[in-house]
């Protein structure tokens, strides 16, 4: 299976790493969600991830439980994500993942979700809370039917055997979460976080890495770029949008933080 997600790490000769960018659906406002993706791709982000929001965002810390409940306020729901990401990849060429929880996507259908984000153009999903072995009996053959591959996350605490069942089963990459505790309630690269990067770099895994939680600024993006392919940016984003008056100026000013000058994004048309 090849999709935009496995061609980026393919074709990548980006000695910094990839940045992938995780920003709320419908936050600060509804109609922002495609505003923010062409932002972002336009400012040089590599990678972009989309929340779903959902009442009990269990993996994710205050600032982002606080955009998923005003994007809620706002009226997003799982529909009108979709609605607003038809016709996208008319303009958005690099790869677009949804994360969110196994909940409001039983609601709505496994299938008919899957086969309505795939003709959107989406490429991955990250459902924090779908179990492997779940997802292995009874949900793989659908993901697999509509090319989304599914990037499970693995923690400080995660078992070598379970990493090992976690990349045999997984695609795209594998979301390496820094420490253990919730999005945006630590910042920066320790040598605890270190410590486990290169425990992991030594498993010599067949899908890449990124890192997240904790990636807030140029140094600790760098910092975690080294034991992985890239890192993930959530919290320190959203605070961006929350406090932006010109929302095409301050994400160009922050991507251009992370990564100065980034202008080749790699894609597939």
């Amino acid at each position: 299976m090849n999709n935009r997600i496995n061609q980026l790490f393919q074709d990548s000769k980006d000695q910094e790493g990839l940045l992938n960018v995780y920003f709320t659906a419908g936050f600060p406002k509804l109609d922002d969600t495609r505003k923010i993706l062409s932002a972002l791709q336009r400012a040089g982000a590599d990678m972009v991830e989309i929340g779903i929001p959902y009442s009990d965002p269990v993996a994710d810390g205050e600032t982002i439980q606080q955009s998923n409940q005003k994007a809620l306020e706002n009226g997003m729901t799982v529909k009108k994500l979709l609605e607003q990401l038809e016709g996208m990849r008319e303009e958005i060429t690099i790869p677009v993942l949804l994360m969110g929880y196994l909940n409001p996507i039983l609601q709505y259908g496994v299938e008919e979700f899957c086969r309505a984000a795939s003709q959107v153009g989406v490429d991955g999903l990250i459902l924090p809370d779908l179990p492997l072995e779940e997802y292995r009996s009874e949900y793989q053959p659908i993901f697999d039917k509509y090319g989304l591959l599914n990037i499970f996350l693995i923690t400080p605490q995660t078992k070598p055997d379970r990493i090992r069942q976690i990349d045999a089963v997984g695609s795209g990459f594998i979301y390496m979460v820094s420490s253990a505790s919730v999005t945006g309630s630590k910042t920066g690269v320790n040598e605890n976080m270190e410590n486990y990067f290169q425990r992991i770099a030594q498993m010599n895994l067949k899908n890449p890495r990124l890192i997240g939680f904790g990636i807030n600024n140029r140094e600790s993006f760098l910092k975690a770029s080294r034991y992985g392919n890239g890192a993930i940016i959530g919290s320190a984003f959203i605070r961006i949008l929350q406090n932006s008056s010109n929302l095409e100026e301050d994400i160009n000013q922050f991507i251009s933080s992370i990564k100065p000058n980034n202008i080749d994004v790699v894609s597939v048309n």
